[in-house]
């Protein structure tokens, strides 16, 4: 990356360590490593013989020394941090425009540039969304104005010159709203969510691009660019409503602690190398010849082996970890947008934008949620009139939240609509001979019809709906997510979906449990306990069903045979073996709980998940296959799609 781009990269740091709340009563360290940052600043405006910029730089240095304080010490600092962002402007763009023209991508490598903006791009559609709620919000100007001002330096380094130019007027525009001579109005809003769609488009090119893929960075901007260039014309720029001055708040950048970007590729590398390292060192472990060494110097270094594998392969997951608070932020746009195409009126509500997951799991979540969101505001909330009609506020409330689940992460999914309306969706699938004509089913099977590919209860096609293409994407990504989908409606109060996924795709703590000849894996956090049944433990109930009593507590007991099949049944002599000779493990699956009587426990391991590959498709209750400590494949039981079948929701 060429200094021009780290030059930019420095003074976003700087802008935003500036404006970090309660600066001026920071202690030592903090101002200390920002002083650092605008020295190095400094540094690089000189290298590019920056001259104004340098000095600004300098002066804001001066200004961070211990002993500068007073009752205006904030309001100094961030009047020179803004007037450096000026002055780095015009001369970065007085430095570009003597070189010569450039070609696509000369300055810096398409990767560098995706791995910048985008970051840049997310941020602006959040900030444009929260000065959408609130027009008064002078730091949402401030953050949205820094970040199109950085990518138009980003797009003018890399050549782009049709992007720069977007940046460019949409920051023309914000700078107006920032200094008091323009409004926040639904125009603005309006074109500045246009242009982020269109340096989106730009940045996905550049992707592709960095891939080796032959493709070519839009261009066509005429039309947007002729819309900014008419607002920055309008006549009510001179009876706008002055700006407040901005205010330090809770959610201003920080400069503590420090991170560096890396591939996305490497880290998949690392991790997957991580989990072949568990593979290995549980072989190692289990070696019948290395279990037979008693040298205490060789087992006290198995042992440490032990731990730094085990250390290892938390900090290469923890890389993996992202929270899912950005997907409920996209999430923000696609409601907004669904909203204008409705006529209706509702709110967003979140929460539980912290919780973590694996980042493919939330990169993948991101189709599943935006069919669940349309769906929401279209088949579910009501017309302001017809909610009004009914006794409700006329603006709807639709819900997006997430919590931790024994070992799953729970996203729910919820409006305040009118509910689904089952005899309308029976009809539709008798109409398309999905169910028989006598058929009598329960009222959660005909939810569950609304998962049948092409399903729709749309009676027109509209840009909303009605092409019958939703639900049944949303639980096929969930199953490719070892996740499963619930629905519950209530008519006139409105219809929850709760999406349940793993936290991770790729090592987990499991219970290696031996039925016949074959042997299982458990998730470990799906375990309650582990006994053997004594003789007033399992009962029959009505000749057909065994439940076990612990503790008071009656819980069905699920022979693995009934689950998965006779190929794994421990039958002797074509005789069951009796449940009460075998070893009860009870397992948890959400709400349900069973006791699963095997012939063994083997132990607690840590398993790396393998697919079993494309050619066996999807199995229910599968979720894949494990390396085990001597070699063989153990299979990995889904208990969610297992304990969820017909027959199964009687658990306690």
């Amino acid at each position: 990356m060429r200094r021009e781009a780290q030059l930019l990269q420095l003074l976003d740091g700087v802008i935003g360590g500036v404006f970090t709340p309660a600066l001026a009563n920071a202690g030592m360290a903090e101002r200390r490593q920002l002083r650092q940052l605008v020295e190095q600043t400094a540094a690089c405006a000189k290298e590019l013989t920056l001259e104004h910029t340098e000095a600004s730089a300098l002066r804001l240095a001066v200004l961070l020394e211990p002993e500068k304080t007073g009752f205006d010490f904030q309001e100094r600092l961030e009047e020179e941090a803004e007037q450096l962002q000026c002055l780095a402007e015009r001369e970065l763009e007085a430095r570009l425009a003597a070189e010569a023209p450039p070609v696509a991508g000369p300055g810096m490598p398409w990767g560098d540039f995706v791995l910048e903006a985008r970051e840049h791009l997310a941020n602006i559609e959040q900030e444009i969304l929260r000065l959408e709620r609130a027009p008064e919000d002078s730091e949402a100007v401030h953050a949205l104005f820094r970040s199109f001002h950085t990518i138009k330096g980003l797009a003018a380094i890399a050549g782009i010159e049709t992007a720069r130019k977007v940046a460019h007027q949409t920051e023309s525009l914000l700078d107006d709203v920032r200094e008091g001579r323009r409004p926040v109005s639904g125009v603005l809003i309006g074109l500045a969510l246009a242009s982020a769609d269109f340096l989106g488009e730009v940045v996905s090119a550049a992707e592709q691009l960095d891939r080796g893929e032959a493709v070519t960075i839009p261009e066509d901007a005429d039309e947007l660019l002729s819309q900014l260039y008419g607002a920055a014309q309008a006549e009510n720029k001179a009876v706008a409503v002055a700006a407040p001055r901005r205010t330090s708040t809770a959610g201003s950048r920080k400069t503590t602690g420090s991170a560096v970007k890396v591939d996305t590729a490497k880290l998949d590398q690392l991790v997957d190398l991580a989990g072949e390292l568990v593979i290995a060192q549980s072989l190692v472990q289990l070696d019948p010849e290395l279990a037979s060494i008693k040298e205490p110097k060789t087992i006290k270094n198995l042992n440490h082996l032990g731990r730094i594998t085990t250390e290892l392969q938390k900090t290469a997951m923890s890389l993996r970890v992202v929270p899912i608070g950005q997907t409920f932020r996209r999430m923000a746009r696609v409601f907004r947008d669904i909203l204008l195409e409705s006529n209706k009126m509702a709110v967003l509500e979140t929460s539980g934008e912290d919780a973590e997951l694996d980042r493919t799991i939330v990169e993948q979540l991101a189709d599943p949620l935006m069919h669940m969101i349309r769906n929401a505001v279209d088949h579910g909330l009501e017309f302001p009139d017809e909610r009004e009609r009914a006794g409700k506020p006329a603006e709807g409330r639709v819900r997006l939240a997430a919590s931790h689940q024994s070992g799953h992460v729970v996203i729910e999914v919820s409006d305040d609509g009118r509910g689904l309306d089952q005899e309308r969706i029976l009809h539709k699938a008798l109409e398309r001979n999905l169910v028989k004509e006598q058929a009598q089913l329960a009222p959660a099977e005909i939810l569950e019809l609304i998962f049948q590919p092409g399903f729709s209860t749309s009676e027109e096609v509209t840009s909303i709906s009605g092409r019958g293409v939703g639900m049944d994407v949303v639980r096929r990504e969930l199953e490719k997510l070892r996740g499963r989908v619930e629905v519950r409606s209530e008519a006139g109060k409105g219809t929850t979906f709760l999406l349940r996924v793993p936290l991770t795709l790729a090592i987990i703590d499991a219970l290696v449990v031996r039925h016949s000849n074959h042997r299982f894996i458990l998730p470990l956090n799906a375990v309650r306990e582990i006994l053997q049944p004594g003789a007033q433990t399992i009962y029959t109930v009505e000749d057909r069903h065994e439940v076990a009593l612990l503790r008071d507590r009656v819980v069905p007991v699920v022979r693995m045979e009934s689950l998965l099949g006779d190929s794994v049944a421990s039958r002797r002599e074509g005789v069951l073996r009796p449940s009460s000779d075998s070893v009860l493990v009870v397992v948890e699956a959400g709400s349900k709980r069973v006791a699963l009587p095997v012939d063994e426990v083997q132990g607690k391991q840590e398993v790396v998940i393998k697919s079993l590959g494309e050619w066996m498709g999807r199995i229910r209750g599968v979720a894949g296959g494990a390396i085990l400590g001597d070699g063989s494949v153990g299979i990995i039981l889904d208990l969610d799609g297992l304990m969820g079948k017909e027959g199964y929701g009687l658990a306690a």
